[in-house]
């Protein structure tokens, strides 16, 4: 777990890794390969060197073994927010006059829905329940993609 931890917010040579751990490079390497057969690690050679990353889709699949399944009836026409507040565990945040999912089992998050697989184009209080189907909520989670600085020159008076 400490593996997938570390190569989720970097990349490593077996070296490396047996070095954050503080484990030997035998070890270290044992344990890739058991990560690697399972999937949830990949492997980029450069030459002689080996560059481990996270398969982050695999460990996503693998974590949706461990989510909940409900089953709830609602009336036709009814919001898809107003049905989910008959689920357990399901916390609901009013701000102004918008209303959005703040946490799930008390952890609080950003989190999204899909309908039967697809991301609606409105917002979750104003998608209605037409007929029976899947609404999946996903919690997002920050993955730093980009990092980006920005300076503002300072300029003297007499350029403003």
């Amino acid at each position: 777990m400490k593996m997938l931890k570390l190569l989720t917010k970097s990349d490593y040579h077996v070296s490396g890794l047996a070095k954050a751990l503080d484990i030997s490079v035998p070890v270290a390497a044992k344990h890739v390969k058991i990560l690697e057969d399972a999937e949830l690690v990949t492997r980029r050679t450069f030459g002689k060197t080996h560059v481990l990353t996270a398969n982050r889709t695999k460990l996503y699949e693998a974590m949706e073994a461990f989510s909940e399944e409900y089953e709830i009836e609602a009336r036709e026409g009814t919001s898809i927010l107003e049905a989910l507040k008959n689920v357990a565990g399901i916390g609901i945040k009013k701000v102004g006059d918008k209303e959005f999912i703040a946490s799930i089992d008390d952890e609080e998050g950003f989190y999204i829905y899909e309908v039967n697989g697809k991301l609606p184009d409105m917002p979750i209080n104003e998608c209605t329940i037409a007929h029976g189907g899947e609404i999946e909520i996903k919690r997002l989670v920050p993955v730093l993609k980009k990092r980006v600085k920005v300076k503002v020159p300072v300029t003297s008076e007499k350029e403003e």
